[in-house]
C-alpha cells in the first residue's frame, strides 16, 4: 500500500484536506458570531451555503468529469477551495463568509467525486491497497478537521481559513506537477442523467428518508457549539472526538454489519439509536459532559448511517454508481442545508433542547419511510458489494 506513485500520494494529502473541511469551521462558530457581531442563525448560514452548493454541484459533477477528465476536474476543485477560504479568512462580515462558503463548497463538490476514481486508477498493488489508503485519507481528514479548527481558532476565528487555503494550494501544486494527463476519458455522462435517476422508486425513497436524516445529522453537528459553551480548543476535542468515532464506524463497523444483518434492518435500527441519541442530547442540553456524550456517540451512529445508506443506493439501481450517488446526494444535502438556521430559531423561540427533539422526530421519520417502503427496496439486502463500491460509499456518505 505504501509504495505508490507520487501522483497517488499527492491526491492523497488534498483528500485529508478536503475532509477536514467538515468539521474545520464547527470550534469556530461561536468565535465568528462574537468577531462579527453575528446571530447564531446567521452564522449556522456557514452550513447552509456550504451544503447547499455542493448537493447542487453534485448533480453536475460527472457530466464536467467525463468532458473534461479527472485531473482538470481535481485542479479547478482545489483551485476554488484556495480562492474561496483565503476570501473566508479575509472577510469582514458574517454575509461575506457565509457566500465564500458557497465556493468553497463547489470546489469540494468536484474535487472529492473525482479523488477516488483518480487514486484507484493511478495505484500500484491494485485496486485494494488504493481503497486502504484512500479510507485512511479520509478518516484522518474527518478526525483532524475539528482539531485543527480548535487550535487555529483559539489563535483568530480567520485561522482555520487561511491554514485550510495554504494546505490546499500544496495540494493544488502538487497534483499538477506529478499527476499526468489522462490517456483516455470515460463516456460522457448526459446531463439529465441524475434527474432522471431520481424517478426511480428504490432510489427515491432512500433519498427522501436520507433528507430527514440528514436533519438530524446537521442539528447535532451545526447546533451543538452553542449550547455547549466550550472556547474553541474543547470544541475541537470534543469534534475530535466526534470525527474520530465518524471514522472508525464508517471504514470498519459499517461494512462488518453489512455482512452479517440486512442493509434495511441496519439502517432503520441505526436512525432509531440516532434517535434516542438526539433525545438524550435534550435531556442533558444543560449538562457539558452528558452532550459530548452524546455527540461522540452521535459521531459513532452517523458513520455506520453514512457508509450503510450510500451503500444501499448504489444497489438499489442498475444505473452508474457516480449517477445514483449525485442524485441521491443531492436531495439529501437538502435536509443538512436547512437544518442549522432551523436549529437556531427553533432554540430560540422555545428552548436550547427543542432543536434535539426535533432532529429526533426527524431521524424517526427517516426510519419510517424505510419500513414503509421496504417492499421497493427490499432488494438492497441481497446485493453484494466490493471494496471499491464501499469506499465510495464512505466517500459520497461523508
Amino acid at each position: 500500500m505504501l509504495h505508490q506513485p507520487k501522483a497517488v500520494w499527492a491526491v492523497a494529502f488534498a483528500c485529508v484536506i478536503a475532509f477536514m473541511g467538515i468539521g474545520l469551521v464547527d470550534p469556530i462558530l461561536p468565535a465568528i458570531a462574537e468577531s462579527l457581531d453575528a446571530t447564531q442563525t446567521q452564522t449556522s448560514l456557514l452550513f447552509t451555503s456550504y451544503l447547499l452548493i455542493t448537493g447542487v454541484a453534485m448533480l453536475f459533477t460527472s457530466w464536467l468529469s467525463t468532458r473534461i477528465g479527472a485531473r482538470k476536474t481535481l485542479l479547478i476543485g482545489l483551485a476554488l477551495i484556495v480562492v474561496f477560504a483565503l476570501a473566508a479568512g479575509l472577510s469582514q462580515n458574517v454575509e461575506s463568509v457565509i457566500g465564500f462558503r458557497a465556493g468553497w463548497g463547489l470546489g469540494n463538490a468536484l474535487f472529492i467525486s473525482t479523488a477516488l476514481a483518480t487514486i484507484v486508477g493511478a495505484a500500484s498493488g491494485g485496486a485494494s491497497s488504493a481503497i486502504i489508503l484512500y479510507e485512511a485519507a479520509l478518516g484522518l481528514g474527518i478526525a483532524i478537521g475539528p482539531l485543527l479548527g480548535g487550535l487555529l481558532g483559539s489563535i483568530s476565528w480567520r485561522g482555520p481559513f487561511f491554514g485550510t487555503s495554504v494546505l490546499m494550494a500544496i495540494g493544488f501544486i502538487a497534483i499538477a506537477t506529478l499527476m499526468k494527463k489522462e490517456a483516455v476519458r470515460p463516456t460522457p455522462t448526459p446531463l439529465s442523467a441524475p434527474f432522471k435517476a431520481l424517478a426511480k422508486p428504490a432510489l427515491a425513497i432512500l433519498a427522501v428518508a436520507a433528507l430527514f436524516y440528514n436533519i438530524g445529522f446537521f442539528i447535532l453537528l451545526a447546533y451543538t457549539p452553542f449550547p455547549l459553551g466550550l472556547d474553541e480548543i474543547g470544541l475541537g476535542l470534543t469534534f475530535f472526538g466526534w470525527g474520530l468515532a465518524v471514522a472508525i464506524t464508517s471504514v470498519w463497523v459499517a461494512p462488518w454489519l453489512t455482512r452479517r444483518i440486512p442493509r434495511s434492518r441496519v439502517l432503520w435500527t441505526v436512525l432509531l439509536l440516532l434517535g434516542l441519541d438526539l433525545v438524550l442530547a435534550g435531556v442533558f442540553v444543560d449538562s457539558v459532559a452528558g452532550l459530548i456524550t452524546c455527540v461522540v456517540v452521535g459521531g459513532a451512529l452517523l458513520g455506520v448511517m453514512n457508509t450503510v445508506l450510500t451503500e444501499s443506493v448504489m444497489a438499489a439501481t442498475d444505473l452508474p454508481r457516480p449517477v445514483a450517488s449525485s442524485a441521491y446526494s443531492a436531495v439529501r444535502f437538502l435536509g443538512g442545508a436547512v437544518a442549522p438556521p432551523a436549529a437556531s430559531l427553533i432554540a430560540g423561540v422555545f428552548t436550547a433542547a427543542t432543536p434535539f427533539y426535533v432532529a429526533a422526530g426527524s431521524v424517526v421519520i427517516a426510519s419510517v419511510i424505510l419500513v414503509a417502503g421496504h417492499r421497493a427496496i427490499a432488494h438492497i439486502d441481497h446485493e453484494e458489494e466490493d471494496e471499491l463500491t464501499e469506499a465510495e460509499a464512505i466517500s459520497a456518505g461523508e
